[in-house]
């Protein structure tokens, strides 16, 4: 996923979302589906080195890559259905333009999902969450970025095939951290790093008053420190190190900080770099 400064966890310097964070955050952290492998490996928007972002080839690609979840963008249509599309509009990803959620299924469906910079890759259809869930289950985990939908009816779709423990939820509002706890008490929700937590006592400070399961943002962040604390309280770090550029090299950098996992671009070359250094 791609965070943005004005996320949740940036918005906690207010006081009214302070105080909404305090009085919906009162409990331990909740386990994460459980590791296949001690270095955890995050496809973003599936393995799109090979097949346009969020589509369920990218997801296939993931698979195949060995990866142990794929992202997500989960959105609404204007009827209701649960759809994946990053944007909040098709323009980008499409041949088409609009907003997901002005947009009946019966539109969106027709639509063709394509990667303008890799023509060869071809088309693909807007993907329904229900065909992920199909895809992913017993196969590898869901990180779910709940961009735009109702917890509700996900949860449902989640539990109708026994996904339960197989997926893992990227909080981009306050509302939506409590709606999910209302709906689904047991489901791991992960939040960003704030701006203001820079060090192991104010990291250990945030996850004491606000309990989240599990913390994201982008790796550099992050001190050995930092993770450690974490750790002491149960939380996985699973930050982002996709962006131009990413390597080995930065690879490297983030398994000496004692990270357990990555979000990354290139899932398929991760895996193989963590078996040749022999901690996958």
């Amino acid at each position: 996923m791609t965070k943005y400064p004005y996320t949740i966890y940036r918005l906690l310097t207010s006081a009214a979302c302070i105080f909404s964070w305090m009085t919906i955050c009162a409990q331990t952290p909740n386990p994460l589906p459980k590791l296949r492998h001690p270095f955890v490996v995050v496809s973003h928007r599936g393995d799109h080195t090979h097949a346009p972002e969020n589509t369920l080839a990218a997801y296939s690609n993931a698979i195949a890559a060995g990866a142990d979840y794929v992202e997500i963008d989960l959105r609404t249509t204007a009827d209701s259905q649960l759809v994946i599309m990053h944007d909040a509009s098709v323009d980008r990803m499409t041949n088409d333009t609009g907003l997901v959620k002005n947009m009946p299924w019966e539109k969106l469906h027709t639509l063709q999902v394509k990667d303008r910079a890799h023509p060869e890759w071809g088309e693909q259809e807007v993907p329904l969450f229900t065909q992920v869930l199909d895809l992913c289950r017993g196969k590898i985990y869901i990180y779910l970025d709940f961009k735009n939908a109702d917890p509700a009816p996900a949860w449902r779709e989640i539990v109708k095939r026994g996904m339960e423990k197989e997926v893992l939820v990227y909080i981009n509002a306050p509302f939506q951290f409590n709606e999910w706890r209302k709906v689904a008490p047991g489901m791991p929700l992960m939040v960003s790093l704030p701006a203001n937590v820079r060090g192991a006592d104010s990291i250990t400070s945030f996850l004491e008053k606000y309990h989240p399961d599990v913390l994201d943002g982008d790796f550099d962040e992050y001190t050995t420190e930092m993770i450690k604390a974490a750790a002491a309280l149960g939380v996985m770090v699973l930050p982002d190190i996709q962006r131009p550029g990413e390597n080995a090299a930065l690879w490297d950098a983030a398994i000496q900080k004692g990270l357990q996992g990555l979000q990354t671009d290139h899932p398929g070359d991760l895996v193989d770099y963590l078996n040749k250094k022999g901690i996958r």
